[in-house]
């Protein structure tokens, strides 16, 4: 592996994934994890959802790729780290990065 480890970041796409499975609202989301053994407040899931977690336990991230019936790689999208650490690099229209 060639770049230093800040060069890196991640997507975090849990929303996009729970959308691609008919699963829009975060409540819908806390029972099903509560069945896989992690118990959740309602304001943990929200933000499990709509932010980029920094930490996340390996039951959780297990758990979601369970309920969610996908992999790692649909989850995390791994990206280089914007100028100022942001998550992503701008993309142009044709798709290519913008500088």
């Amino acid at each position: 592996m060639t770049e230093e480890a800040g060069d890196l970041d991640y997507r975090w796409r849990l929303r996009e994934v729970m959308a691609g499975r008919g699963l829009f609202a975060t409540t819908g989301l806390r029972p099903l994890l509560a069945e896989r053994g992690i118990d959740l407040s309602p304001s943990q899931v929200y933000r499990l959802v709509a932010e980029k977690p920094e930490r996340l336990s390996l039951r959780t991230l297990m758990a979601l790729l369970d309920i969610l019936d996908c992999t790692m790689e649909d989850l995390i999208e791994p990206v280089p780290a914007g100028p100022s650490g942001s998550a992503g690099a701008q993309v142009a229209p044709e798709g290519g990065a913008v500088e």
